[in-house]
């Protein structure tokens, strides 16, 4: 092929972050996203004595700011702020005209009517067909469009069969009213239960789940991951942050020292301060962060779900444009596998029964070894940064491609990311320092 007919067809419009660098939301959807998601559940005022308010004009700036830096992906619920989230987002599309660039995930389930003086309620929540109707017919009234991208089960009622709710969102996609189908907050039994029920019916499956996930709290690893893997979808981790955990102690310090509240504080509580423990993952994250060339822990929280797995799509929300701006650093992060391990280390996470008798697939199990010497593939690969702040090995430069995938190595060597050696010497099979999924060897070559 000519270089004039390359160029021609190329694009003009360089990417103004790593945010603008879109990715293909998962095996299962081909649609191209922001590597991070604009969380909306802090846009608006009625939740203001749990999150925080955020008033209209302040969420606008949030979302041009967000847009203006190439993302295109966001999230909200139809009980956010008692629906003020999904107004305000719906308003800023509908004024800035850029309806056909947003991805737009909404959720069902809850009661949207909370806030309001209705006297039966009982139809506006649950997993069921009324509800669905009910709630995405006000969902798209209040974001101002006739579709949703994607709409998330938000979470299992166990009041409906599996076949009611994908027959009831099938429908949704027949009609054109929905284009993707999420779960967010659900046992990884019963999304594997309702997508081999929409296989086997010619149904459409679930392609994205969301939950709770971060360095501090693993559990998504025991089963969810796994799942999601096996299923082609991907996952959109919430918390990411630790709901504000995840900060120094000098952060720390400030915050009592100013009387600036956390979520804990606000409610009266006082767990918005760290345990040890947590105390003890946020050094971990501040060595590996020095490491790196970060200029916060944070980043570094958000760079290790991206890096875990492939197909992870974090949901960051927050009212200020420069946590915003300053959280797209994690773009930019390029963690070896000695660092994942060792920030693991820190952070240990319990898989349980059967996991800790059969394994997680990431090396034989001892009842087959004794069998003989097997050779296994590798796990596919999370996306690494294009231009990392850092080579892995902790010396400044450009990080070289391997030239086959696209996939960027830190040290652009034998396709395996190396660190300093600070942490020990990784394993392949990702088991050693850490009892996380497979996943954990996304970053590492066999």
């Amino acid at each position: 092929m000519s270089e004039g007919y390359k160029l021609w067809f190329s694009c003009q419009n360089q990417p103004a972050t790593p945010l603008a660098r879109h990715r293909p939301l998962a095996p299962l959807a081909g649609v191209h996203v922001s590597p991070i998601a604009f969380g909306g559940m802090s846009l608006g005022t009625a939740w203001a004595p749990i999150t925080g308010a955020t008033t209209k004009d302040e969420a606008f700036k949030l979302l041009d700011a967000y847009y203006e830096a190439g993302g295109n992906f966001i999230d909200t619920a139809n009980m956010y702020h008692d629906g003020q989230s999904e107004q305000y987002i719906g308003e800023w599309i509908e004024s800035r005209g850029v309806r056909e660039q947003i991805v737009l995930a909404t959720k069902y389930t809850c009661n949207y009517k909370r806030g309001q003086k209705v006297p039966q309620q009982s139809q506006y929540a649950g997993n069921n067909m009324k509800s669905l109707h009910n709630s995405l017919e006000a969902s798209l009234k209040q974001l101002r469009t006739s579709y949703v991208d994607i709409l998330y089960v938000h979470f299992w009622d166990w009041t409906c069969g599996v076949e009611e709710v994908m027959n009831g969102l099938h429908n949704l996609v027949i009609n054109g009213k929905v284009l993707y189908l999420g779960i967010s907050d659900t046992p990884a039994w019963v999304v594997a239960k309702a997508n081999t029920y929409a296989r086997c019916m010619g149904k459409t499956p679930f392609c994205i789940y969301q939950g709770l996930w971060n360095i501090m709290q693993r559990d998504l690893e025991r089963d969810i991951i796994p799942m999601a893997r096996a299923e082609g979808m991907a996952i959109a981790p919430w918390s990411v942050l630790a709901s504000g955990k995840i900060r120094t102690d000098e952060e720390e310090e400030r915050r009592l020292l100013s009387g600036e509240k956390g979520r804990g504080e606000i409610l009266a509580r006082d767990d918005w301060k760290r345990t040890p423990e947590q105390r003890r993952v946020c050094k971990a994250l501040e060595k590996v962060a020095a490491e790196v060339g970060a200029s916060n822990i944070a980043v570094v929280a958000i760079a290790y779900v991206m890096q875990k797995t492939p197909y992870v799509f974090p949901v960051i929300g927050g009212r200020k444009v420069e946590q915003l701006k300053s959280n797209l650093e994690a773009l930019e992060i390029a963690l070896s596998p000695e660092q994942i391990a060792y920030l693991e280390s820190e952070s240990p996470f319990d898989p349980g029964f059967p996991h800790t008798m059969c394994g997680n697939g990431s090396e034989d199990i001892p009842m087959q070894s004794s069998a003989g010497f097997f050779d296994r593939w590798p796990a596919q690969q999370s996306l690494r940064p294009h231009k990392p702040l850092k080579a892995a090995n902790g010396t400044n430069g450009t990080a070289r491609t391997n030239g086959t995938n696209g996939v960027t190595h830190a040290n652009g060597t034998n396709g395996a990311a190396h660190a300093n050696g600070t942490h020990g010497a990784a394993h392949a099979n990702g088991t050693k320092g850490t009892n996380g999924v497979n996943g954990s060897n996304s970053l590492s070559r066999r």
